[in-house]
């Protein structure tokens, strides 16, 4: 008698909560900014959330892992070229799509999205489910958070320009105050700190800061971006467009961070990890730099990496749930290969 089995249960596209409650909370910012003394407040708490959480990025990041990964330096030189040479071409590239397609406001909002470090949290995730070197994913997104505090400012500066109004005079002074410093006091107070840090209950109090930090940095964002008028610049059809050429953009990257290892020689579960670290993008890193770099125009600043966030999932959680199904090939016999690296 044959054993029936349970069905599967239907594969879902997942709608991050988060990128709903940040939704809510532009809309709040939409119909109730803040105003007058009110914004100053809001401002002035905002510009402590950010350099709070930059602390906690250096508290909690471990810099010995991350260049224990050095071995793999192929596989995270690979990932960091995706992240931060193509990505950036390609968002020049999309200046050509101004004005027909995009607004200026907009494009620089896709470039500084193409700016921005890989994901770490979905990336492995996803990494995971695709049964990838999951090992060579949390070092390639570690060494991408790295880079970012300083190649992200820089490009943005170097990409952008202060005379597009899309990055500010001053703008050098402020990461250096507001992320690069609070980074580095974290960096070095974490070897006292990040046994506390690291408790159960203190990481989900932790998680609640994170998030209610970002929180209210797309609100203050999103306040004075009302106040500004900037939602005068967005239509519907722009809104539309602007998800097409995202739509391309990660349909580009995806393609190329998958067949471009192989080319290199890259076995399969390596493969996985460079196409899911390279693809993607930080939500959680790019908002508050986004508030630092653009001040007033941060709004339609994160408007792109908002959407690209959403977007990246469902597409990547459908890539990687076919990857887990679909029969996985025979890897070559262990030797040395040309760009294969070993799971640690």
């Amino acid at each position: 008698m044959s054993r029936r089995t349970s069905p599967r249960p239907p594969f879902r596209l997942p709608v991050d909560p988060y990128v709903l409650v940040l939704l809510g909370t532009v809309l709040l910012a939409a119909l109730l900014p803040a105003s007058g003394t009110a914004a100053d407040v809001a401002g002035g708490a905002s510009t402590g959330a950010v350099a709070l959480l930059f602390f906690l990025y250096g508290a909690r990041l471990s810099a010995r892992e991350a260049l224990d990964g050095l071995r793999h330096w192929r596989l995270h030189t690979t990932v960091l070229a995706a992240t931060f040479v193509v990505f950036p071409l390609l968002g020049l590239a999309a200046g050509g799509l101004v004005p027909a397609v995009l607004t200026p406001s907009l494009h620089d909002g896709l470039l500084f999205l193409c700016l921005v470090p890989s994901t770490i949290q979905s990336s492995i995730a996803f990494t995971s489910m695709a049964r990838g070197n999951v090992p060579a994913a949390i070092c390639a997104g570690s060494f991408s958070s790295l880079a970012g505090i300083v190649l992200t400012p820089l490009l943005a500066a170097l990409l952008l320009g202060s005379g597009t109004g899309g990055f500010p005079a001053d703008g050098l002074l402020r990461i250096v105050l507001q992320l690069l410093v609070p980074f580095l006091a974290g960096q070095l107070l974490r070897r006292w700190i990040a046994g506390f840090l690291a408790r159960r209950r203190r990481r989900r109090l932790l998680g609640i800061v994170d998030r209610g930090s970002i929180l209210l940095v797309v609100y203050t964002a999103f306040s004075q971006g009302t106040e500004a008028g900037v939602w005068h610049q967005v239509t519907p059809v722009r809104l539309g467009a602007l998800l097409l050429v995202e739509a391309v953009l990660l349909a580009v990257m995806l393609t190329l961070t998958w067949y471009g290892p192989a080319w290199l020689g890259f076995g399969r579960a390596d493969r996985v990890a460079v196409q899911f670290a390279g693809a993607e993008k930080s939500l959680a890193a790019g908002l508050p730099m986004a508030s630092v770099l653009f001040g007033a125009q941060a709004s339609l600043a994160v408007l792109p990496l908002m959407v690209f966030h959403q977007l990246q999932l469902m597409v990547c959680a459908v890539i990687a749930e076919r990857r887990a199904r679909a029969p996985r090939p025979a890897e070559a016999a262990p030797g040395p290969s040309r760009g294969r690296v070993p799971a640690r």
